[in-house]
C-alpha cells in the first residue's frame, strides 16, 4: 500500500512533509538541482526494487511465504511509522498524542469511517498485486501495471469533472495500445515461463489492481479535499483499518494454513526486504515527491521499466522480442507525453496543428487545467493522495 503523497495538493503537505518551498529563493540552485537527482533516483529504484523483490521472494526455491501475511506486515509497520512521526511532531508529549488522537479518531469518527473504503480496496490491491507478479514476469508486469495511469484518468474525469487535452487523451490511447501488444507478447509464450504460472490470471489481477488503484485515490483525494487531517495521520488511519481488513482476508484466504504452518511460515531475509519496501518505500517517496516535478516522475517510470527490463534479464532469464520492446516503448512514450505540463502539451499540439489545419480546441472559459498525473504509484499527482505503491504491488 503506497503512502499519502506530500507533493502537489495543499491537502497532501501534511505537518510532516517535507517542502520543497524551504529553500530561499537564492539557493535554488545547485541545492535543488541535487535535490531532484537525488528524488529521481529514490523513484527510480523504489518503483523498479518492489517489484523485482517480490518477483525473486515468490520464485525461490523452497516453502513459499504467505502473501496475506506480508499484506498485515506491511500495514503494521507503516503504521507503528507513521504513530512514531505523529509522536515527534508531538514533541514527544505522550498525553497530547493521546488527546490528539482520541479527536482525530474518535471524536471524529464520521472521517475515520470514510476511510475504510479507500482501505479496504487499497489491501484488497496488495493482495492482487502479489497475485500478479506470481504469474507475470517483472519486466511485463511493470508495463501493464502503468494502466493504472489510465484508470485514475479515467475515475479523475468521472468523480471530480476534470478534463484532459488531446494529447493526454492520444497519449492514454498510446498507452493501452502498449499494453496490449506486450500482453499479446505474452499469451504468444513470446519467452518460456515456469509451469507453475497463470498469464492469464496474472493479467485479470493487474486489471483488477489497476482499476482498484484508481477508483481508490480517486475517491481518496474527494474524500480529503474538505480534510486537515495530516499526512502522517491519514497514513495511521489506513494503517489501523488496512491491518484489520488484512487479517480478515488472511482468515479467509490462508487462515487454516497459517493457523497450522505459523503466521511467518517462509519468511526469509527476501521476504523481510519485501515487507520492508512495502512499509517504508511509500513513505520515503511521499517525501521526496515534494522535489520532483511531472517530467521527472514521468521519466522515473521510464527508467523503472527499462531498469526491471535489464534487471528480469540478468535475474530471471527473461527474454526481450522485438514485440515487447514496441510495446514497451509505446509506454514509455505515452507515461513521458502524459506528463508533459500542458504549456509543452499545447506546444505539441500546435506544432501538429501546423501541419494538418488549425486546431479549434479552447480550453473552456474560468476552468482550470486538468492536474498533471503521474504513473508513479504512492503519488498524489497520478493516484491523488494515494496512501498504499505499488506500489503497490497496493504493489505500486
Amino acid at each position: 500500500m503506497a503512502a499519502v503523497g506530500s507533493g502537489g495538493s495543499p491537502a497532501a503537505a501534511g505537518p510532516g512533509a517535507v517542502s520543497a518551498g524551504t529553500l530561499e529563493p537564492g539557493t535554488t540552485t545547485a541545492a535543488h538541482r541535487r535535490l531532484k537527482y537525488i528524488s529521481l533516483a529514490v523513484l527510480v529504484v523504489q518503483n523498479a526494487s518492489l517489484i523485482l523483490s517480490i518477483r525473486y521472494a515468490r520464485t525461490l526455491p523452497g516453502d513459499r511465504f504467505f502473501a496475506t501475511t506480508a499484506v498485515v506486515m506491511a500495514e503494521v509497520l507503516k503504521g507503528l511509522t507513521c504513530l512514531l512521526l505523529l509522536f515527534a511532531q508531538k514533541r514527544g508529549n505522550v498525553k497530547h498524542l493521546v488527546l490528539f488522537l482520541h479527536e482525530a479518531v474518535l471524536v471524529q469518527y464520521v472521517d475515520t469511517l470514510k476511510l475504510a473504503v479507500p482501505s479496504l480496496i487499497y489491501t484488497l490491491q496488495n493482495n492482487l498485486q502479489y497475485v500478479a507478479i506470481s504469474n507475470l514476469p517483472a519486466a511485463t508486469f511493470q508495463v501493464t501495471y502503468q494502466l493504472k495511469i489510465l484508470t485514475t484518468a479515467l475515475f479523475s474525469v468521472l468523480m471530480l469533472n476534470r478534463s484532459l487535452s488531446r494529447l493526454q487523451w492520444a497519449s492514454l490511447l498510446l498507452l493501452f495500445t502498449g499494453v496490449a501488444i506486450v500482453q499479446a507478447q505474452q499469451a504468444g509464450g513470446g519467452s518460456p515461463r515456469p509451469l507453475d504460472q497463470n498469464p492469464g490470471a496474472g493479467l485479470a489481477a493487474v486489471v483488477a489492481s489497476c482499476l482498484s488503484s484508481g477508483f481508490a485515490g480517486v475517491y481518496f483525494e474527494k474524500i480529503l479535499k474538505g480534510s486537515s487531517g495530516s499526512v502522517w495521520l491519514r497514513n495511521l488511519q489506513l494503517g489501523l483499518f488496512g491491518t484489520a481488513l488484512g487479517l480478515v482476508g488472511l482468515w479467509w484466504a490462508e487462515g487454516t494454513a497459517v493457523a497450522h504452518r505459523g503466521f511467518f511460515f517462509g519468511y526469509t531475509p527476501a521476504v523481510w526486504g519485501v515487507v520492508l519496501n512495502q512499509a517504508f518505500g511509500g513513505l520515503l517517496v511521499a517525501v521526496v515527491v515534494k522535489y520532483a516535478d511531472n517530467i521527472l516522475k514521468g521519466f522515473a517510470t521510464s527508467l523503472s521499466i527499462v531498469l526491471s527490463t535489464v534487471a528480469s534479464i540478468r535475474l530471471f532469464g527473461f527474454h526481450v522480442d522485438p514485440l515487447f520492446a514496441l510495446g514497451a516503448g509505446l509506454v514509455i512514450g505515452a507515461v513521458y507525453l502524459y506528463s508533459l505540463p500542458r504549456g509543452a502539451a499545447k506546444a505539441i499540439a500546435s506544432a501538429s496543428a501546423s501541419t494538418s489545419g488549425p486546431c479549434t480546441h479552447q480550453q473552456p472559459p474560468g476552468q482550470p487545467p486538468p492536474p498533471q498525473l503521474s504513473s508513479h504509484r504512492g503519488d498524489v499527482s497520478t493516484e491523488p493522495l494515494l496512501p498504499k505503491l505499488l506500489t503497490k504491488v497496493k504493489g505500486s
